[in-house]
Order: C-alpha cells, then sequence, then structure tokens
C-alpha cells in the first residue's frame, strides 16, 4: 500500500504537536514506521488519507461496538447539535442515559459522568479513598487507568515493594501510595495487605486486562479479590473502561458474576464521543459533592452530544442483546482461523479470547499478566503488525493491545483477515 499522504501529514504534525500525535498509543514506536491518517470511518472500515481501504480491529480502542457512523447514533448526534452543545446546566437526557445503564448494569444504584475514562478512574479512587478514610490503592502491573499520577507507577524489585514513578512528573510520594500487585496472582495481593494493614482503600484493576492484549482472569482470582476486599474492609474498582457494555449488557460483573463496589467506564457510554463515567451504590456515590464531602465536578460532564450518543448506542445493546452472542461468535470464528494458520504455517503464539476481545502473542507459552506477555516475540509482531496493514487489515500498533470486534464485521471480513495472517506468516516468518 502507499502512505505517501499519511507520511506528509506526520511530518507536518510534528512541527505543532508533540510526536505529532495528541495520544502516544496513535505513534507507530513499538512497531516502526509513520503512523496512518485515517480521514473517515463507516462500519467495519478505516479509509486513510492516502485512499486505502482498511478492515478495523481497534474500533476507536473498544467503543465502536456497532460499528463506525453507526447510522442512529449518528443521527442522534446531528439532532441535538442542532439545540446546542453545551450548556453548562443539567438536562433531561442525563437523567435518561443515567437510568438506563443503572437498568443495565448489576450492583449500581447511582452514576456520575465524566469526560474520559482517565477521569473516571481517578475519581473513583478519590472517592474510595474519601469513604474509606485511607490512602493506598493497589493496581496491578500491565494495567492501565489513564494518565492520572496515581496510575503511572511501575512495579519495583518485586510484588511486594512500593511501586516507583514511572513517568517524569509524577512524585515519590504518589508513587508511594500506590501498591503494585501481580494480575491473576491472588498471593501477591494477600502480602501486600498484610504489610499495609489498614491502609489500603481500594483495589482497582481491569476484571479483564485489555492494556497487556487480552488477559482474562483466571478461574478463582476475581473471586478471591472479591473475599479480600470483603475481609478487609477495601472497595473493589473494575475498570470496564474496554470491557463495560462490550462484553455483556452488563459488562464484566455480568459475565463473570463478580461484583465491584464502585465501576468506571469509557467512551462506550458516549457512543464513541469523549465521556467517562463512575458508578456504584448509594452509600458510596453518597460521599461525592453536592451530597457529600468528597469533590469532582466538570463543566462539559454530561455533554448533551456524549449523552445522545450514548444513550442511543445502549438503548440498541439493551434492545437487542442478541448483538453479543453475534459479536462473541464472530471473534470466536476469527480465533479459530487464526489458530488454524498459525498452526499450519508452525508459528508459536497464544490467542486470548474473551466475548469480543482478542488478542495473538508470538509467544509459546500462557500469557496470564503483564511479565508473561512481555515475553512475546516483539521482532515477529512488527512484521506481522506491518504485514497485516499492507494487506488492509489495521490492528493496533502494539503487541500489548487488544483486538476489538465491532458487530459491522461480516463474515466476508474475517476471512479476509484470516486469509491475511496466512500471507503474511507463510511469506515472512
Amino acid at each position: 500500500m502507499i502512505y505517501e499522504r499519511s507520511s506528509q501529514l506526520f511530518k507536518e504534525a510534528k512541527k505543532y504537536i508533540p510526536g505529532g500525535v495528541n495520544s502516544p498509543v496513535r505513534a507507530f514506536n513499538a512497531v516502526g514506521g509513520d503512523p496512518i491518517f485515517i480521514k473517515e470511518a463507516k462500519g467495519a472500515y478505516l479509509y486513510d488519507e492516502d485512499g486505502n481501504k482498511l478492515i478495523d480491529y481497534i474500533n476507536s480502542w473498544g467503543p465502536m461496538i456497532l460499528g463506525h457512523a453507526h447510522e442512529p447514533v449518528i443521527n442522534a448526534v446531528i439532532e441535538k447539535t442542532k439545540k446546542g452543545t453545551s450548556f453548562g446546566t443539567p438536562t433531561e437526557i442525563e437523567t435518561e442515559i443515567a437510568k438506563l445503564a443503572i437498568s443495565m448494569v448489576p450492583n449500581i444504584d447511582k452514576i456520575r459522568m465524566v469526560n474520559s475514562g482517565t477521569e473516571a478512574c481517578m475519581s473513583a479512587v478519590r472517592l474510595a479513598r474519601g469513604f474509606t478514610g485511607k490512602d493506598k490503592i493497589i493496581k496491578f502491573a500491565g494495567c492501565y487507568h489513564g494518565h492520572s499520577d496515581s496510575f503511572l507507577i511501575q512495579a519495583g524489585s518485586g510484588a511486594v515493594t512500593f511501586g516507583t514513578p514511572n513517568s517524569p512528573g509524577v512524585t515519590k510520594g504518589t508513587a508511594q501510595d500506590t501498591l503494585l500487585a501481580q494480575y491473576n496472582n491472588l498471593l501477591s495481593v494477600e502480602e501486600l495487605i498484610a504489610s499495609n494493614k489498614n491502609e489500603i482503600a481500594c483495589i482497582i484493576l481491569e476484571p479483564v486486562a485489555g492494556n497487556m492484549g487480552c488477559i482474562p482472569p483466571q478461574e478463582g482470582f476475581l473471586e478471591g479479590l472479591r473475599k479480600l476486599c470483603d475481609e478487609n474492609e477495601i472497595l473493589l474498582i473494575f475498570d470496564e473502561v474496554m470491557t463495560g457494555f462490550r462484553l455483556a449488557a452488563g459488562g464484566a460483573q455480568e459475565l463473570l458474576g463478580v461484583n465491584a463496589d464502585i465501576v468506571t467506564f469509557g467512551k462506550v457510554i458516549g457512543g464513541g464521543l469523549p465521556v467517562g463515567a463512575f458508578a456504584a451504590r448509594n452509600e458510596i456515590m453518597d460521599y461525592l459533592a453536592p451530597n457529600g464531602p468528597v469533590y469532582q465536578a466538570g463543566t462539559l460532564s454530561g455533554n448533551p452530544l456524549a449523552m445522545a450518543a450514548g444513550l442511543a448506542m445502549l438503548t440498541e445493546l439493551n434492545e437487542k442483546r442478541e448483538i453479543f452472542n453475534s459479536i462473541n461468535t464472530k471473534t470466536t470464528y476469527l480465533r479459530d482461523g487464526i489458530s488454524n494458520v498459525l498452526n499450519r504455517n508452525k508459528i508459536d503464539y497464544t490467542i486470548n479470547q474473551i466475548g469480543s476481545m482478542i488478542s495473538v502473542h508470538f509467544a509459546k507459552e500462557p500469557v496470564i499478566d503483564f511479565e508473561s506477555a512481555a515475553l512475546g516475540n516483539n521482532d515477529r509482531f512488527k512484521k506481522f503488525f506491518h504485514g497485516m496493514l499492507d494487506n488492509g487489515v489495521y490492528i493496533a500498533p502494539s503487541s500489548f493491545e487488544t483486538w476489538f470486534i465491532s458487530e459491522a464485521l461480516s463474515t466476508a471480513d474475517l476471512d479476509a483477515t484470516i486469509q491475511a495472517v496466512d500471507k503474511v506468516t507463510y511469506k515472512n516468518f
């Protein structure tokens, strides 16, 4: 494929935007080359500035469950735009979408809209600290909860050590209040709780990890966390920015049968527009201002355009729940096809899948946490990424990202993707 205009646009962007991108994940640093500039999207496809058509497996990092430019969502935004784009006052539609979301998701009584997944997770942790009166949090290596200071922490020499800042600008004091555990490892959590008795406000995690590739929780892991939290008066926070309204109408809580104390959501609750939310039962949410002492605010929170898009999206997912079976079936079809190809071409690999989230790891051993994900053959992934791109398939430009399946994908799209995998791995590997 030809990417001349994208390369020119990237060169120009670097003059005015740090690194030429407004989010580092869009850069191709992990795979080499220049990022592709997208001009438009429709259904299952992206169309770049050079006129190439690409089958999309990013789907705006998850929220485009029904495909790009889905007509009911687009129409809702257009009609709402005609009446104004932002008021900074309450609107009826905020209550409508709140009522719908609460009816779909288990174990929540109230929900607060914010502007991003990052803001949702940041606010959820602040609320947990205010509610419990404790300062420390536990997060898991490899789980991403946005770029708030508390979350930009990497593991130290062991799972029971304090975190150290993973980004300049994060203070040591902030890092010391964030404890690092190993995903799918209950013992690492137990040791942290034992060594920080009565100091831990919350445990936050992606119930299905999506930022080290797709990594489902092993049997008993989430149940074990729930038990530890109950025994130690710790709040359990599920970051469902990726899984919410995707794995089931009620998200991971519904699918996996484990309730969180606080749950966070991202762009899917706004039909792909900039929005986030966090929710919990009444006794926790009533600690928020203006009812309670924990302050959180935002001029654009509950923006009418995002609420209109989100209401259209959630209404369709709620009324047509067969969509979840459909996208899960498509994902399984894709997984089986890729597995057959890689087996035939004698490639070492592991494929993780849960629902409509899937990732291909070029690793022999099972991928169950950040350490095992990091053992994958990254040089092989780079060849794989560019080979797939050259064959009209756009996957995330990092081996540590999940593929997201949309309902807009056809069997022909899935077959074309499987054929591309065959061509790329047979030829280049």
